[in-house]
């Protein structure tokens, strides 16, 4: 194991916070300070960096309990504002997924469909405190007789309101393009025929796994800006995996990591959990996160400097390639080009447009460094990592 010339700890950090004496700064700053005085000196100086992404992640969704009627019912199907939500779990327990749509949606046969509304915008309504229209069905017991069940709902009504994500945060992801001769309507937005357009969906220098790439500090228990709120980190997330192509600098070339998020959705905001409508798509969640990265070591203050120019993903094509099965990469583009507007593809300017938020990341990193400098956010160190590959 390498010896770092640096060396803290969680609770040495956690100390400072309390203290208000702890140095933190953004991913973005951090970039500034290790060029001007390297990674040692910054990581003395620097005690956090604070990352954030905004972008829709479909694999979202929430658990809830909405509290026993009288009589009593055993929900065999649950619907929210028409909405269908999962009900195999329990007699009032439910889970609402971000994707479902709402029922007698006209889906794509009235092509591209518009997909108003769905599971995501139901979240969405929940955390702003809106009211939701409850309504259940049962096959009835001798223990829970009643059949159906109507009423109207907020957040607060609720018993509990998990949000449980199995999969947020990509690390990394693929940059889309259709080279077939019409336009198509994907998870990645519209795409125009022959390379019209080319569409990502990364915060890049701000993205939390980005800054973590070996994920050394992130992993069960880490506590993280979930929806507005404190979530935590609670699992390796859902196609989570550490063996993709990576730089020199241990950054992934490709999709990678991700992680499985929960937090109480009665605390949480409807700025950072936002319903979204997918043109031709279907419907999705747009979620905000923010991981802290405890500067341990210089390694760390290393890997939190990492620069858009220095972060690569690939490009591939929708049109034809992605729907068969047989995606292989295009070309390769970095994030600093994807940003600027326009990259460079198939001997041509292909206009650029991001999925995901530059502006709430931004402004998602900088709520989590205040809230670390006001004392109200201490790291969850974590209990098991994710599943990782050595650093070459």
């Amino acid at each position: 194991m390498k010896k770092h010339r640096v060396a803290k700890s969680y609770r040495e950090i956690n100390d400072r916070i309390r203290q208000g004496r702890a140095v933190v700064v953004t991913a973005e700053e951090m970039i500034d300070i290790v060029e001007r005085h390297g990674d040692v000196e910054a990581a003395r100086r620097v005690d956090v960096v604070t990352t954030g992404t905004f972008s829709p992640m479909c694999s979202s969704g929430a658990f809830l309990n909405f509290g026993h009627s009288s009589p009593k019912i055993k929900a065999s199907k649950v619907w929210l504002n028409d909405v269908p939500a999962y009900a195999g779990i329990a007699a009032v327990d439910c889970y609402i997924g971000a994707t479902e749509v709402v029922e007698g949606d006209p889906l794509n046969s009235v092509y591209p469909g518009e997909f108003n509304y769905g599971g995501g915008h139901v979240l969405e309504d929940l955390v702003a405190g809106n009211v939701i229209r409850l309504r259940a069905e049962s096959y009835g017991t001798d223990c829970y007789p009643l059949r159906k069940f109507e009423k109207n709902i907020t957040v607060h009504d609720l018993r509990d309101g998990i949000l449980f994500n199995p999969r947020n945060a990509y690390q990394n992801y693929s940059c889309a393009v259709n080279l077939s001769d019409r336009t198509i309507y994907t998870y990645m937005g519209m795409l125009r025929p022959r390379a019209g357009n080319a569409n990502y969906a990364t915060s890049g220098q701000l993205s939390p796994l980005f800054n973590d790439p070996y994920y050394r500090t992130i992993g069960i228990g880490t506590r993280i800006f979930l929806g507005g709120a404190q979530g935590f980190c609670a699992w390796p997330g859902t196609q989570h995996n550490p063996n993709a192509m990576r730089g020199k600098n241990g950054v992934p070339r490709e999709g990678a990591g991700t992680i499985a998020t929960i937090g109480n959705l009665k605390e949480m905001s409807p700025d950072w959990i936002v319903g979204a409508s997918i043109l031709g798509y279907g419907v999705s969640l747009f979620v905000g996160i923010g991981i802290p990265i405890p500067i341990l070591n210089e390694e760390m203050a290393r890997f939190t400097s990492v620069r858009d120019e220095e972060i690569v993903t690939q490009v591939y094509d929708y049109g034809m390639d992605y729907p068969k099965g047989t995606a292989k990469s295009l070309a390769e583009v970095n994030y600093k080009e994807l940003r600027s507007g326009t990259v460079r593809l198939f001997e041509k300017d292909v206009p650029t447009a991001p999925l995901s938020s530059m502006f709430k990341a931004r402004e998602i990193a900088g709520i989590l460094k205040d809230w670390i400098e006001q004392g109200n956010f201490l790291l969850g160190e974590p209990q098991q990592n994710l599943p990782t590959v050595d650093a070459e």
